[in-house]
């Protein structure tokens, strides 16, 4: 088949790959000049577990304040019906513990073991990882966190609640002085170099059966033929099928079809820093479950990722939220990066639904299929995501379940 893909971060990147695997010819349509440049660029890094990682689903170690100084989403240029209205069923979400989490956590399981097999076959060098510590700063942490445990072990992913002194074996660089009253230590867990990743697999499968169309900007979707009109054509360009995996772009491409999502930008920040003292650095990730910040070693660097604000593309960077996510690091790894030069401050969206799932399959308009709003989970859901779309497409059944990921849940 001649399949289009609309988006080049990781999830299309993946797609493609998938796709092409399975014999397909594919063009990848985005409008920037390279993969991985908008959503994808300088990721927190998590893989599997996903529901133990910042931001991955309402009400799974989240808190859900939504107003106050306390407040877990960050509102800039004030509070407009859509986003309250977003927000409503964000907070409803994770006080009714609605979102699919065992269908998310077993794709993530399924992502990551893909990447791993990817990376195997094709000798991709991602910075991986292996392993993860959730710091519990007090008990009341530890209970909030229970719920998310609870669907991982029922799943059998090895979670272990451990005390500071075990935490602090399994990361020797941990700050004796930070307050630590525990943590959960998840041996399975994978990090790695979001970016990186899609731009080696991106170069793998050029030349063979993907072709990028990078500067192209797609202006709008058709169906009965599907298609995509790119910016500047007279014509769409037909296809026999047309996947979107475009982020925030979206939403704004499917009411022309008659097809809605209730997306919305939560942007988040990341500093990625040079390696100081290898012995006060991570070793692999942990993740402060109170300040929702995760601190990985990728390779030679450690990055630092947290917050959330709804706030335009080009707003300024929020000094208090960078100030925070230094704070945090200097707190467990003092000394550990090195924070006077070197340094890389990113500010990227997740485009997130209300549940914190994305919406990954059939569209409804035939030849039209969808494999986006993955949130935080982009990374840790991309490949899994990407060979379940190529699965449904082919008309064979996936691997994982894919209950409450469908469109027709709003």
């Amino acid at each position: 088949m001649k399949i289009a893909i609309v988006g080049a971060g990781i999830v299309g990147v993946t797609t493609a790959y998938e796709l092409a695997r399975d014999g397909h010819e594919v063009t990848v349509f985005d409008q920037r000049s390279a993969a991985a440049e908008e959503a994808s660029f300088a990721t927190a890094g998590l893989l599997a577990p996903l529901l133990l990682s910042p931001w991955a689903l309402p009400g799974y170690g989240l808190p859900l304040r939504v107003l106050g100084a306390q407040a877990t989403v960050r509102l800039s240029g004030g509070l407009d019906r859509r986003n309250l209205a977003w927000l409503w069923r964000w907070r409803t979400a994770g006080k009714q513990h609605s979102a699919p989490a065992a269908t998310l956590e077993r794709l993530a399981q399924y992502s990551q073991a893909r990447v791993q097999a990817i990376a195997s076959q094709h000798e991709l060098d991602c910075e991986a990882s292996t392993g993860r510590l959730v710091l519990l700063r007090s008990e009341q942490e530890l209970a909030t966190v229970q719920p998310a445990l609870q669907v991982l072990r029922d799943l059998g992913v090895a979670a272990h609640e451990i005390d500071a002194a075990a935490a602090r074996v399994i990361e020797p660089g941990l700050s004796p002085e930070a307050a630590l009253a525990g943590a959960i230590h998840l041996p399975g867990a994978g990090a790695g170099n979001c970016r990186l990743f899609a731009q080696l697999l991106r170069q793998g499968t050029q030349g063979s059966g993907v072709r990028f169309a990078f500067n192209s900007r797609i202006e709008r979707l058709h169906g009965a033929p599907v298609g995509v009109q790119v910016q500047g054509d007279a014509e769409p360009r037909r296809f026999d099928a047309v996947v979107l995996c475009a982020g925030m772009a979206s939403a704004a491409l499917l009411p022309a079809l008659g097809l809605r999502l209730p997306m919305t930008a939560l942007y988040g920040y990341s500093v990625s820093a040079p390696v100081r003292e290898d012995t006060h650095a991570p070793r692999a990730s942990v993740v402060d479950l109170g300040q929702q910040i995760s601190i990985t070693r990728l390779g030679q660097r450690v990055r630092i990722a947290g917050g959330a604000e709804m706030a335009g593309a080009s707003a300024e960077h929020h000094a208090p939220t960078l100030q925070r996510l230094y704070r945090t690091l200097n707190d467990w790894f003092p000394g550990g990066a090195q924070l006077s030069s070197g340094l890389q401050v990113w500010r990227g969206a997740r485009t997130m639904l209300p549940d914190g799932a994305p919406v990954l399959g059939a569209s409804g308009v035939p030849g039209l299929w969808l494999n986006t709003g993955h949130g935080a989970g982009g990374w840790a859901l991309a490949s899994g995501s990407a060979r379940v779309l190529a699965d449904l497409i082919a008309q064979r059944t996936p691997e994982v379940p894919l209950d409450g990921l469908g469109m027709r849940r709003f």
